[in-house]
């Protein structure tokens, strides 16, 4: 007999709902007509707690909005955000937090549905989710998640037995989005905005408690707090840089206060190595464009520092001065993290001055070139002993091209001399290239592949896909159709956001 849902190891709390009601109002998923559950993450509901098994049996109706579990408390949470630029009010227009799972190792976890129907916050939006984009967010979020980048994740996915409208029909889900809380740079921007200085502090002892709780006896918590959140992203946005990850709708909606990694609706990987990358069909004007992303999330931080200010001195100008000294950091912290993941991914495990221009000439090669950025730094623990196998991976963007071969000829050259100088030998360089260099990633093609034949039916090549990029490192035959690049003739790569 199978065990009843509530029996599933449900242990929630909800701090936030014990905050000041304008960051919040209480709502609940509207019922969909017939759930059913397509992806269960076996692994990450252990890891909170719950049963998979009992999850799988009886989960449909929990994942889809139908049955709220013990101890959930449904808000959908208000938050302001720069969209491209322009300031706005938002909130949860298609989202319901149903509280905070307590996991067996005391950290808590927010549960999200995403795709759960209308709120206060919708904005003459449907609420509803199209099943390809929820498993998008699956897919990579567990393949960020394999490459040790800091993500939500997705619990499970369940359809709802009803279609969506977009540009056609499309068949709905929801999501059940994991995170380390869903606090937002716009969340501070709407407290600001409110301009209830209760309800930023509020607001501002909730995410020190949930995420800096050793800033709780500072005695400038604010900004300890926006020095906190500035080394987090300058970490992450340096990761994204490393395997050409390109969020695509870096809002400041969409910054995390967690350091994670939020939001993948027209998110995408590059192939071919160019900083003015953009697949995003919304981002006209090349705004979030990879090459950009370290600018973006600056900007995005003076924005909760501009929010914080009440709090960081009574005096503005001198409120301002502090806070500027903190965010003028992030540029130096984020090449630093940049450097220094580059260096890994050389085989470097110490440091010289020089590092830095050989990654740059590196880059500079691949962009001339047009080579694959994944498959030229997977095949550089080939290149560092006396293989002259091609980096690229694929012999046609050097074919003819001798310029570009003695190119990285020199290169190659300057950088076995470099990685001579290292005191750990080649065979340890060689381990470090391995584990920073993956393999396989969430690649654009692949990705559409899967996500077609998913919403006409066939949920087998989304499985085989989510089990090869849950190991991005390894070599196996399983996974060897998932390493290449896309085949001649795809043309220009384009994304959306599934709203």
């Amino acid at each position: 007999m199978t065990a009843p849902i509530h029996d599933a190891g449900w242990r929630f709390d909800h701090s936030y709902a014990r905050l000041p009601g304008a960051l919040f109002t209480h709502e609940r998923p509207t019922p969909v007509r017939a759930p059913g559950l397509v992806v269960l993450n076996a692994t990450l509901a252990r890891e909170l707690g719950l049963d998979p098994d009992v999850l799988q049996d009886a989960g449909a109706p929990v994942f889809a909005g139908n049955e709220i579990p013990p101890g959930a408390e449904p808000i959908a949470q208000a938050y302001a955000g720069h969209q491209f630029g322009h300031f706005t009010n938002l909130g949860d227009g298609r989202a319901i937090l149903l509280g905070e799972q307590i996991a067996p190792s005391g950290h808590r976890f927010d549960l999200q549905l995403k795709g759960s129907g209308r709120t206060r916050y919708s904005r003459g939006g449907d609420g509803r989710a199209a099943l390809g984009p929820m498993l998008r967010e699956v897919i990579v979020s567990e393949g960020m998640h394999a490459l040790g980048i800091p993500t939500t994740r997705g619990l499970a996915v369940a359809t709802t037995g009803e279609e969506v409208l977009r540009a056609t029909p499309l068949p709905g889900a929801v999501l059940t989005r994991v995170a380390a809380s869903h606090v937002r740079v716009g969340t501070f921007q709407f407290a600001r905005a409110v301009d209830d200085r209760p309800l930023l502090e509020a607001l501002l002892d909730h995410a020190i408690g949930r995420h800096d709780p050793s800033l709780a006896t500072s005695t400038e918590p604010a900004l300890g707090f926006l020095d906190a959140v500035i080394e987090r992203q300058a970490a992450l946005i340096a990761r994204w840089m490393l395997v050409g990850f390109v969020h695509g709708v870096m809002n400041t909606d969409n910054m995390a206060v967690s350091g994670e990694t939020i939001d993948y609706g027209p998110c995408a990987f590059l192939d071919t190595y160019d900083p003015a990358t953009v697949f995003s069909s919304i981002d006209q004007q090349g705004r979030y464009a990879y090459g950009n992303q370290p600018l973006i999330a600056h900007w995005n931080l003076a924005r909760l520092a501009e929010s914080l200010l009440p709090l960081v001195h009574a005096d503005e100008d001198a409120a301002v001065e502090a806070v500027r000294g903190v965010l003028d950091t992030f540029p130096a912290r984020c090449a630093r993290h940049t450097l220094d993941g580059a260096r890994s991914k050389l085989g470097l495990s110490s440091a010289e001055d020089g590092d830095q221009s050989l990654w740059d000439d590196l880059l500079r090669w691949m962009h001339a070139t047009r080579a694959d950025f994944t498959a030229t730094l997977a095949r550089l623990a080939a290149e560092a002993g006396p293989s002259v196998a091609d980096p690229a991976g694929d012999p046609e963007p050097r074919a003819g091209d001798p310029e570009a071969a003695a190119a990285f000829a020199a290169w190659r050259a300057r950088w076995q001399a470099r990685l001579a100088r290292e005191r750990g030998g080649l065979e340890e360089a060689v381990g470090v290239m391995r584990r920073a260099n993956p393999v396989v990633i969430p690649r654009n093609h692949r990705v559409e592949e899967a996500l077609a034949a998913a919403e006409a039916g066939d949920i087998g090549p989304f499985q085989r896909l989510l089990d090869a990029v849950r190991a991005p490192f390894e070599e196996t035959a399983a996974n060897e159709p998932y390493r290449g690049g896309p085949p001649a003739g795809c043309g220009r790569y384009r994304t959306f956001c599934g709203t």
